[in-house]
């Protein structure tokens, strides 16, 4: 009953990837390949999905709204390259540290929800607000509230010349 079942849904998985791929960015088998495993390891539970075709289109929606997310959060490296120091002077790169510096120090001074908070949202690894409620205990409709609050501390905190935006353009 499981190859029977496989083998109808193929056609219809096709269609779906084909679909919702190019919105995504990726490529179609890519996402059937994906949608697959999931099905494969939902059937490995001994639990078969009661509608196949619409746990199907949701699997594939879902599988894409995953692409989309991490592909928005992969990004090239643009941080502070040494080869590319050539055109920085030191007092500049002594400057850059001593306000990175400054702001490290100031988020630590801040109450302990906002220290936590900053220090998850400055942290290397790029969290989104879901990782960083359920680390912190909170719900993900309060970081963004919360967040304000304690950028608006810490503006507070920082001396002037680290508080100051640097001129871009």
């Amino acid at each position: 009953m499981t190859y029977d079942m496989l083998a109808a849904l193929r056609p219809l998985l096709t269609a779906e990837a084909d679909a919702e791929a190019h919105a995504t960015g990726t490529e179609p088998a890519d996402l059937e390949q994906a949608v697959w495993l999931r099905l494969l390891e939902h059937l490995a539970t001994d639990n078969p999905p009661v509608d196949p075709q619409g746990w199907l289109r949701r699997a594939v929606r879902a599988e894409s709204r995953r692409n989309r997310r991490t592909a928005r959060r992969e990004r090239g490296y643009v941080g502070d390259d040494p080869a590319e120091d050539g055109d920085r002077g030191p007092e500049q790169t002594v400057l850059t540290a001593a306000r990175h510096r400054a702001l490290r120090d100031a988020v630590h001074r801040l109450p302990a929800r906002c220290s936590r908070l900053l220090d998850a949202l400055l942290s290397p690894e790029d969290l989104t607000y879901r990782e960083i409620a359920g680390e912190l205990g909170i719900s993900q409709g309060s970081v963004g509230p919360e967040r304000s609050r304690c950028l608006g501390c810490l503006r507070r905190l920082l001396p002037p010349e680290v508080a100051a935006r640097e001129v871009r353009g």
